[in-house]
């Protein structure tokens, strides 16, 4: 009996955990957006005339008009100064450099010649892993890496934050047809949660005939 308990409230627990987690990073952003910028409007405006909500839709339009911007020469020189003037800075740069990249791999701008998903081979084995290219452009390389034909790949770790860099020939890899998202769901899951299928109308409705 308490074995069936524990059971069912672990598949519970499981259950809600990830919503709630999720509902609950949601709501810390729209707050934190919210009272930062709040406080900055009602210095502005009188606090009669400010309505709950207002903190949340500045900081929307602020992101949309900074984006407008980005695309401007003047606006980028500038961007480019500040950016110059963190990357002189010791501990900053390090951490600023590290967000900014792995902010820009999600970027929209960022197109990439291959697709960021791949197959990996390894050696003669036959066995494959899940990686990331995360840079096929030689010039963007170590100038030790730049010989041959070749790419870094990102080799993620299951069940953990972490994995590994690996420099290897454009041969050795194949794009799969999995979002982004999937695929890092699957490998940090170590395939636990398998992947979507989509059933193939044709042949279900052959299956079904049968």
């Amino acid at each position: 009996m308490l074995k069936f308990i524990s059971r069912n409230v672990l598949t519970g627990l499981v259950t809600i955990l990830p919503i709630a987690l999720t509902l609950y990073l949601v709501y810390w952003l729209v707050v934190s957006v919210e009272v930062a910028l709040g406080s900055l409007i009602r210095l502005v405006i009188p606090s009669s005339l400010y309505v709950p909500g207002m903190g949340l839709l500045v900081g929307l339009l602020l992101m949309f008009v900074i984006g407008l911007l980005m695309h401007a020469y003047l606006v980028q020189r500038l961007f480019s100064m500040a950016e110059d003037l963190l990357f002189h800075m010791p501990l900053v740069k390090s951490i600023y450099r590290a967000i900014r990249d792995f902010f820009n791999y999600f970027s929209p701008d960022d197109h990439r010649e291959f697709e960021q998903v791949v197959s990996v081979s390894i050696g003669e084995t036959g066995m494959r892993v899940i990686g990331f290219v995360t840079q096929a452009r030689p010039e963007r390389l170590p100038p030790g890496f730049r010989e041959d034909d070749n790419i870094l790949v990102y080799l993620p770790l299951s069940y953990m934050i972490g994995g590994y860099a690996v420099l290897m020939p454009r041969t050795a890899v194949r794009p799969l047809d999995m979002s982004m998202e999937e695929a890092m769901r699957f490998t940090l899951t170590a395939g636990v949660t398998g992947v979507r299928v989509t059933e193939d109308p044709v042949r279900a409705g052959n299956s079904r005939r049968q």
